[in-house]
Parts: structure tokens; sequence; C-alpha cells
């Protein structure tokens, strides 16, 4: 309730900031917005070249970073805090966080990429395949070409390459990224324009993609399976089952669907997890925007905590009913918008329904 409330007053005062009139109301509308300015946390973004990432602060304090290290063979945005410091995001392979599983090494915090680009793979590349196969491709980081912080928000433009390991360009990449901090919530746009290079592109489709999150242990769906984890000493142990003392991470879909065996390989607009971390509740959110190319996205959301929205892999998630192959010609570009919410409340489909309509009414 305390976060509807939020919501509510941000929204009444948006709209009182854009009413005209230039009287009383007027007036009093430009001082309620910059009591409003006055009261939000200052976001501070800052570019350390020689640790090759671009950290963001909120207050002073560690929000997250955009990283660009050389062993990732991508950028990714790690890790993933919410308001009150508590991180939602899996930290392996970067750290041993006891309790977290050690698969899928190429799914780190947060990340944007794909499965096929003319087949080569972009999603499952990491040091633990073999890289000599042709298959695999990396995404390069080329600049940080703007920075600006604020009152509430922070934004980061970089530009990057999407490549073959021998170094062919397929793709050039540019993210705005804003980085937001709203009461009680967390939230990280990516304006994401893709443009083909020299020859035509075509996203095969593939479940493996493409706008991906990894959550830590707590926000897993309950396991039974063996499993590899990190132990309380830092070291990878094998069990015949894990133990799922206070994991209960549930999907919840704008199309009303549960869990993984009900939310994968469905179209939505928006998808929520909720659950705990470290014992106090919390929710992640991914929303589509419904400028993209291929609005609703499908979701690729798996119950071990792999948490993507994928716009490319039609003929996979519908068992080939449809088929997209998305193409762009040579020189051709893509605009994809995506939101990621970070709650320190348990959102219910509600809520999460008007954070929706305000994000989609205020970026046309």
């Amino acid at each position: 309730m305390k976060l509807l409330a939020t919501i509510i007053t941000l929204a009444v005062l948006a709209t009182a900031a854009c009413s005209g009139g230039g009287g009383p109301a007027d007036e009093a509308a430009t001082q309620g917005s910059a009591e409003k300015k006055a009261m939000q946390p200052m976001i501070k973004i800052t570019h350390d070249q020689a640790a090759r990432q671009v950290d963001v602060t909120v207050d002073g304090r560690p929000f997250t970073s955009y990283c660009y290290w050389e062993r990732l063979y991508k950028p990714v945005i790690y890790p993933l805090r919410a308001a009150d410091g508590r991180i939602y995001s899996r930290s392996f392979p970067v750290a041993m966080v006891p309790g977290e599983r050690v698969d899928h090494p190429h799914h780190l915090s947060h990340w944007f990429n794909y499965g096929d680009i003319n087949g080569i793979d972009y999603w499952g590349t990491s040091d633990s395949v073999n890289l000599e196969s042709g298959r695999y491709g990396r995404i390069v980081h080329r600049s940080v070409d703007a920075i600006s912080g604020g009152a509430g928000t922070g934004v980061l433009e970089v530009t990057m390459d999407w490549q073959t390991l021998e170094g062919k360009k397929q793709l050039s990449e540019h993210d705005k990224i804003y980085f937001r901090a709203e009461g009680e919530l967390r939230i990280i746009d990516r304006v994401i324009t893709l443009t083909a290079g020299e020859e035509k592109i075509v996203f095969g489709d593939t479940k493996e993609g493409a706008f991906g999150i990894r959550l830590t242990r707590s926000l897993e769906e309950p396991a039974d399976e063996p499993l590899r984890f990190v132990d309380e000493h830092g070291n990878i142990t094998e069990v015949a089952q894990l133990n799922n003392e206070g994991v209960d991470g549930s999907y919840l879909s704008s199309e009303g669907k549960v869990d993984e065996k009900e939310v994968w390989g469905t179209a939505a607009k928006w998808c929520i997890l909720t659950g705990t971390v470290d014992g106090l509740p919390a929710t992640v959110g991914i929303f589509g925007h419904p400028a993209n190319p291929t609005y609703p996205t499908y979701w690729h959301a798996r119950g071990y905590g792999l948490f993507a929205a994928n716009p490319f892999g039609w003929k996979t998630f519908t068992k080939g009913e449809k088929e997209l192959n998305f193409t762009l010609e040579p020189g051709q570009s893509a605009t994809f918008r995506f939101r990621i919410v970070l709650s320190t409340d348990k959102l219910d489909a509600t809520t999460t329904e008007n954070l929706f309509n305000r994000w989609t009414a205020e970026i046309q």
C-alpha cells in the first residue's frame, strides 16, 4: 500500500506540473515540482576507466555498475541492488556466494544479447565452451558517449559492437541507460538501438535471449534435483538436493500466468518475480514497451533464476506455430525499450500494471 500511495502521489504531481494556465494553480504546480525534485535522491555516475566499469550511486550508496570486463565477453550491469542495499542478482562467476548455483557461467546479473545472429551465438559465450568452434561471438564495449547525474535520475550512453571471435562486426549497439530512484523502487531503463553492419542480419528464432537477469538463490522456485552450488566455505559442492529453506520465488505475468510452468514461452507486456531476499520481501520486474518492433515479448523465465524477455524467439516458444526470423538489412536499425524494476515490497498485479502504465505514458 505504501508503494501504491507513492505511485499515485507521483502521478498527481506530474499531472499538476504539466497543467497550463499561468495563474496560482500553475505557480503551485511549479512549487510542488520543485519540492518533489528537492526530495529526490541524487544519482551520480562515475566512469572508472582503469577498472573498466561505470559506477552508479544513489545518495553516495552503491546502486550498480555498467561493467565491460574482458573476461565476460559482453558488458553487464552488476549487481542489481534494491533501495535497502540487498542484492537481488546472482554473483557467480564473479564472486562465490554461499548457496548460489554454479551453472551457466554466462548468466551474470543483467545483460542483453542473443543466441543466433546469422548462426553466431552471443548468449552462451564463456570460458567454459569451445571458443575455437567458430560458433560464438562477443560484444565489445567501444565507448562511453555521455554521462549525466541528477535528482532521481542518471543517464549513461554507451556504444558497443557485436562481433565474431575473429573480429568481424555484425551489429553495432547504442544504449541510453536510465538509472532511477523513486522511494523504495530502483529502476533501470534501457533504450537499445541495434544497427546492422555490411551484411543482412537474421535473428534466428531461439529461446536463448535476450534481455536477461540471473537472480540470487532465494528468488528461485524451490527445486529438488541434484545440484552443484557454493557451500559456506566458498567451495563448489555437489548435493542430491539443495536446501530450499527461504527459497520462494514466483513469477507472475500481465496475462495472469504463474511460475515457470505457465509463464515460460508465453507472451506478455510485463512479468514480475516475487519472493524474499535475506528474509525480507522482494520483487524484480521486466517491462517491454509497446513501441518495440515485436511487442509483446515472449518470456524465457526459468524456475532456477533465469529471467529473460525474448522478443525474437517466436518459433521456439510457439512450437512452430509462428516464426519470426527478425531481420535487419545492411545499415538498418531497430530500437527496443525495456525496464527493470527492483522493489523492496512484494508487488501485486494491480500495482505492477500501474507502474507499467505510468512508464508507457511517459516514454513515447
